[in-house]
């Protein structure tokens, strides 16, 4: 196997990533030559601004608020970037509600608080799964299974909930929109549950249920949308290719020994990472095969990254030509470029 990246020097952090599905996200400034990265560490999102020839970084640490009030008691579950055409906001959920910042976290936008059950049950109090879709909505999934869809202005903080998708029994885990940039697909939204349920939608004034794909009772970790695919990581170690619409499996790989934490595409090259508690990244390439209507997985590369539990992994940009890793109780980004 071709070596195709080589390790390059490391992103301190403040604090040490937590244990959480997708703990890595990451925003590319093309037009400021610099990338913005986002860590959860307990109650605290580190955020970092790296200029792409690494001799710049400035940090900034968000706490977990509740309205305007910094709180230190509710634990953050994600932090995200969401890209909409005009304007890209961090969002970042936890155990009291859903917060949405300006790019660089300097100011909050948005508050949602949770619905707090009367009657306490065993159930966490949460959100996670976070996803920008066409122009102007943030998705975000909800411990109770429901999808909160938010509608985005073009500017200001007139945000609205404009409607929840309950079609989801179990917690949800993750939420991913459609990422080839093109708009032919009708499916261009796919969100997973605890259980490994995934429900595909079709976006817009009204949100339409396409396609419910059963989970077999194991947890559906993280998942992607790529040319109408949907690329699943589960409990199991195992990557799932569905046909979005028609449920169909392409492809069932066995691609790690242990629970995946992380999805990520880059969408040009058709490039998949995957990265897991046994330690390892690995990079695949998806390609479709046009005599049969399906999607094909190959295996490029391999990288260990040695006694980490993996938690966050991301392209760095759309090419693939560079990656970056977190690790539980790590208090650094570990990055990858294409050799």
């Amino acid at each position: 196997m071709a070596q195709m990246f080589h390790r390059e020097k490391s992103i301190q952090l403040k604090s040490s990533a937590s244990a959480l599905y997708n703990n890595l996200s990451v925003l590319r400034l093309a037009p400021r030559s610099l990338t913005h990265f986002a860590v959860v560490h307990v109650n605290v999102v580190n955020l970092v601004s790296a200029s792409w020839d690494g001799l710049n970084y400035s940090h900034r640490q968000l706490q977990s608020k509740e309205g305007s009030v910094a709180t230190n008691s509710s634990l953050i579950i994600q932090a995200a970037w969401c890209v909409l055409p005009s304007r890209d906001l961090l969002v970042v959920t936890s155990q009291k509600g859903i917060q949405m910042y300006e790019s660089d976290g300097s100011i909050m936008v948005y508050w949602h608080a949770l619905d707090i059950p009367e009657t306490s049950t065993d159930k966490a109090v949460f959100a996670r799964g976070i996803a920008a879709v066409r122009d102007k909505y943030i998705c975000v999934g909800v411990y109770s299974g429901a999808v909160l869809v938010f509608d985005v202005p073009s500017k200001g903080s007139n945000i609205t909930l404009s409607e929840v998708l309950e079609e989801h029994t179990d917690s949800v885990t993750d939420m991913a929109s459609e990422c080839s940039g093109s708009t032919e697909y009708t499916a261009d939204l796919v969100s997973a549950d605890d259980s490994g349920l995934l429900c595909v939608w079709k976006s817009g004034g009204d949100f339409q249920l396409l396609n419910k794909i059963p989970g077999f009772d194991m947890s559906c970790s993280s998942v992607k949308l790529w040319k109408g695919t949907v690329i699943a990581a589960y409990g199991t170690g195992q990557i799932r290719l569905y046909e979005g619409i028609t449920g169909i499996l392409h492809a069932e790989v066995n691609a790690h020994a242990r629970w995946i934490y992380s999805l990520d595409i880059a969408p040009f090259p058709g490039l998949l990472l995957s990265a897991a508690e046994d330690s390892f990244v690995r990079v695949w390439h998806l390609s479709p095969a046009l005599e049969n209507n399906t999607v094909e997985i190959e295996h490029l590369y391999n990288e260990c990254v040695t006694d980490t539990q993996i938690c966050g992994a991301k392209f760095c940009d759309g090419d693939g030509h560079a990656f970056a890793v977190t690790g539980y109780d790590l208090s650094e980004i570990i990055r990858y470029t294409q050799a």
